[in-house]
C-alpha cells in the first residue's frame, strides 16, 4: 500500500446498511474523511442478509448477503465505497471491485452477555446460549464439554446487535455470545459480562476490523482513504482472512483464524477448525512469522491451512 498522501478533496457517497452498528460505522468513515477535507453523504441501504431473519446464514448464502446491495450501487454509481465489518466481507470480491482501505481494530474477541450468569459455568440446568456463528457453536461446545455442561444448549440468533440484545432480554436465552467491537462502538459495553479469552474463544478472520470497497480503478479514492488505512492491522487481517480462503471459508465454515504482534515484532497466528455436528475433533495450529508485507501475510496464512489441513480440517463440509 502507498504512504498516506495528500488527496484532492472529493465529493464521496458511502454506502451502508442500515442497522445502528452498520451506520456507525459510515459516520466513523464519513468524520475521517471530511476531517480530511472531502465532502461525504450517506447511501443508507437495507441488504437481504438484513431482511433474512428466519433461516441462518449458512443456509441462505452467507454474510455476502451483507453487501451485494452495496457493490450494486458502487458499480452504478450511487456510491463511491461501501464500508464493511471485515469479517462479512466474502474471501473474494466479484471481480472490478477490491478492498481499498482496513482500518484500525477494535477489540477483535467475543463478548459473553447475559444478565444473570457470569460464565458459563454459571449457567443454569438446561440453559439456552445464543449465537449466530459456526465458529462460535463448536468452540463453545469444545469449552462447555471440557466443563462436563452437556445439558447446555446452544441455540440461532439472528437479527441487528439491538434485536439481538432484544431478545435476551425477553429471557429467550441464558446468555448470548457477540463481537465485543460493535457492543464497545455503540456504547453498550456496559452489557459485557465478561470477554472471551482467544484460547477458549477463537476470534473469525477479520473481526472488530473495518474494511473499505471500492470499485476497482478509481485511484482517487485509493489516494483519498491511504491516511485512514492502518498497516498492522491490514496485515494481521490479511494472514487471517487467508487461512480462510484456503478452507474455502464461508459461513458454512467453523473457522476461526486470529493474529496478533507478538512482543518480538513478528507476526502470530492462530487458526482453529471443528465440525457443527460434533463428528470431529477440534483442530488447532498456529505459526508465525517476520511479516512486512501483505505477500508475507498471506504466505503465513497459507502455511497455516496447510497445517490445519494436514491435522484434520476439512476444507468442505456438510451444511450444519
Amino acid at each position: 500500500m502507498p504512504p498516506a498522501t495528500s488527496a484532492a478533496p472529493l465529493a464521496i457517497t458511502i454506502a451502508t446498511r442500515e442497522s445502528r452498528l452498520a451506520l456507525w460505522q459510515a459516520e466513523h468513515v464519513k468524520a475521517l474523511l471530511q476531517a480530511q477535507g472531502h465532502s461525504v453523504t450517506l447511501l443508507g441501504m437495507t441488504t437481504l442478509g438484513d431482511q433474512i431473519l428466519d433461516r441462518s446464514l449458512s443456509k441462505v448464502g452467507g454474510k455476502g448477503l451483507f453487501v451485494k446491495e452495496l457493490e450494486t450501487a458502487l458499480d452504478d454509481g450511487r456510491a463511491d465505497i461501501a464500508v464493511h465489518s471485515l469479517k462479512d466481507v466474502p474471501m473474494d470480491l466479484p471481480p472490478g471491485f477490491e478492498l481499498a482501505c482496513v482500518m484500525e481494530r477494535e477489540d477483535p474477541r467475543d463478548a459473553w452477555v447475559s444478565p444473570h450468569c457470569s460464565g458459563l459455568a454459571d449457567l443454569p440446568q438446561g440453559g439456552v446460549v445464543g449465537t449466530s456463528s459456526l465458529r462460535r457453536v463448536v468452540l463453545l461446545r469444545a469449552a462447555l464439554d471440557a466443563l462436563g455442561r452437556t445439558d447446555v444448549r446452544i441455540e440461532p440468533l439472528r437479527g441487528n446487535l439491538d434485536t439481538r440484545l432484544r431478545k435476551l432480554d425477553e429471557g429467550q436465552y441464558h446468555a448470548i455470545v457477540l463481537a465485543a467491537a460493535g457492543l464497545k462502538r455503540l456504547g453498550l459495553e456496559g452489557r459485557i459480562r465478561a470477554i472471551f479469552d482467544t484460547t477458549t474463544s477463537l476470534p473469525a478472520a477479520g473481526q472488530g476490523a473495518l474494511g473499505i470497497e471500492i470499485r476497482a480503478g478509481r485511484p482517487e479514492l485509493v489516494a483519498a482513504l491511504s491516511p485512514l488505512v492502518h498497516m498492522p492491522t491490514w496485515l494481521r487481517v490479511a494472514a487471517e482472512r487467508t487461512v480462510s480462503r484456503a478452507m474455502g471459508g464461508s459461513c458454512s465454515m467453523p473457522l476461526a483464524a486470529h493474529a496478533d504482534w507478538t512482543a518480538e515484532g513478528q507476526l502470530q497466528l492462530q487458526a482453529a477448525w471443528g465440525d457443527p455436528d460434533g463428528d470431529a475433533r477440534l483442530v488447532q495450529t498456529a505459526s508465525k512469522a517476520t511479516v512486512h508485507s501483505l505477500a508475507d501475510a498471506e504466505a503465513l496464512g497459507q502455511r497455516v491451512a496447510q497445517a490445519l489441513q494436514q491435522a484434520g480440517a476439512r476444507p468442505v463440509i456438510k451444511e450444519a
